[in-house]
């Protein structure tokens, strides 16, 4: 089945889109301080099912595990040399899993990892070609989207966009991380959502919006600020409640059902397509399918 324009998809109806990538590979075997992209290439089939999982479970959207993929990111690892492979490799290994159904597959883009002049030693000019290199590749291999997420600094995020816009046609998507503090709605950087928005716009985002940092009922406060700023579609993917020690591993409080019944409230604070970030799997997100379906079917 062809698919339509994520644009002209996301004007119709409210998509979902995955959950956390991380989680599932922690509970693969994933081992701390190891690379996870690097699973692209050396355990691909796990990569590749748990995008099925994702799929199986409902997710209109998927993205591919390449969050941490970028140059700087890949140097701490030894693996820069195997860039191309393993941004490729990422948007293959979903593109398998999305094949007998019109599930759009993203490009995965996280942070650079370092801090912008005048706070850190990075160059807008270092920043801006290490986002267009990736977003070259990513789409390159057959992305449907770029999606830059987790981003706390508004220079940075502007300068992703701009570089995914610079080597790309694809729609852009570009989300903060952000903090709920007695009704201030900031990232950790100072940014509020009328900066953010008003900025990325400029640069040429097609939807904004807001993932990780709290769970499901925070981040129904932060799209309603968001959308005091902004007409562009709103993209919002919160993670499964708070992280807690149980047994020595960490876990999160927010479980599907919880998740699931606060999806109609988030809808109705302006959020466009719906997701998870840390924390959720696939159980959460089919819970939280049947509530955007419950919400498309009126």
């Amino acid at each position: 089945m062809k698919k339509k324009h994520l644009l002209d998809s996301v004007q119709g109806r409210v998509l979902m889109c995955d959950g956390a990538m991380g989680t599932m590979l922690q509970a693969e075997g994933l081992s701390a301080g190891e690379c996870p992209e690097y699973w692209n290439l050396t355990k691909p089939e796990i990569v590749t099912g748990i995008h099925k999982k994702y799929i199986d479970a409902g997710a209109d959207m998927i993205l591919s595990n390449t969050f941490g993929a970028n140059r700087m990111k890949l140097e701490k690892f030894n693996l820069d040399d195997k860039l191309k492979e393993i941004n490729a490799a990422g948007i293959k290994n979903a593109k398998k899993a999305a094949a007998k159904g019109p599930v759009y597959v993203g490009g995965d883009i996280g942070p650079t990892g370092q801090m912008l002049e005048p706070y850190g030693f990075m160059t807008g000019e270092k920043a801006f070609e290490t986002f267009a290199e990736q977003s070259e590749i990513l789409a390159g291999a057959g992305a449907d989207f770029i999606i830059v997420e987790t981003m706390i600094a508004i220079e940075e995020t502007v300068l992703a966009v701009k570089a995914a816009k610079s080597r790309t046609k694809l729609p852009i998507l570009a989300l903060m991380t952000f903090n709920l503090n007695n009704g201030d709605v900031r990232t950790v950087m100072g940014v509020d959502t009328e900066t953010m928005a008003k900025q990325l716009e400029a640069a040429g985002a097609d939807i904004i919006g807001a993932n990780c940092g709290y769970g499901i009922d925070s981040m129904i406060e932060i799209v309603k600020a968001i959308k005091k700023h902004t007409n562009r579609f709103v993209i919002a993917e919160p993670n499964a409640g708070l992280p807690v020690m149980k047994d020595g591993a960490v876990t999160y409080d927010g479980s599907p059902e919880i998740m699931a019944s606060h999806v109609e409230e988030l809808i109705e604070a302006g959020a466009n397509i719906v997701g998870g970030c840390c924390g959720t799997t696939p159980d959460h997100i089919a819970q939280m399918k049947k509530m955007v379906e419950r919400r498309n079917s009126k």
